[in-house]
C-alpha cells in the first residue's frame, strides 16, 4: 500500500494540472483503502477450527468401500489428527470451500467439497493400488 501511496504521490507532480487524473487517483485510492479494509483472513480461521470425522465413501471403482479418517483444521489448513498413518493435505476458505488430498502408501484421493459449522461433503477421485476409483464424502465436527 505504501507504494502505491508513493506512485500516487508522485503523478500528483506531474498532472497536477489535470483534474481527471486527480480524480482517476483519488478513485485508485479509495479502491485500495476500501480494498485493505474489507480483506480478512486468506482462509477459514477460527469457523472450521476443531478436530473432524470424515466419511470417504466409493461409488466406483476398485477401491474399498469406505474409509474413515481423522482431520483437524487449524486457520484453514486441514491435517491428519495423526489416529491413522495417512497424510491429510488441505485448506479451507472462509466461505467454507474445502479441497484436500489424502494419500497412504501408493495410493491418492483428492477431494472437494463445503463445510458449514458442524457438517461437510462433497466428492472424491483417486488412484488404488487396483485402478481408479471416485465417491462422495461426508464429514462432522468432533466434540
Amino acid at each position: 500500500m505504501l507504494s502505491v501511496s508513493r506512485a500516487l504521490m508522485a503523478s500528483k507532480a506531474r498532472a497536477s494540472y489535470c483534474p481527471k487524473a486527480r480524480r482517476a487517483r483519488l478513485a485508485i485510492l479509495i479502491l485500495v483503502v476500501a480494498c485493505a479494509a474489507v480483506a480478512g483472513p486468506a482462509f477459514g480461521g477460527d469457523v472450521f477450527d476443531g478436530d473432524w470425522s470424515v466419511l470417504i465413501v466409493t461409488q466406483g471403482g476398485a477401491c474399498d468401500p469406505a474409509y474413515r479418517y481423522g482431520v483437524r483444521i487449524t486457520d484453514g489448513t486441514v491435517i491428519n489428527d495423526g489416529s491413522s498413518a495417512a497424510a491429510v493435505e488441505g485448506r479451507v476458505t472462509p466461505t467454507g470451500a474445502v479441497k484436500v488430498t489424502v494419500r497412504s502408501g501408493n495410493q491418492r484421493a483428492g477431494g472437494s467439497g463445503r463445510l458449514n459449522s458442524n457438517r461437510g461433503g462433497g466428492v472424491w477421485k483417486g488412484q488404488s493400488t487396483s485402478g481408479t476409483c471416485s465417491g462422495t464424502w461426508e464429514a462432522e465436527r468432533r466434540e
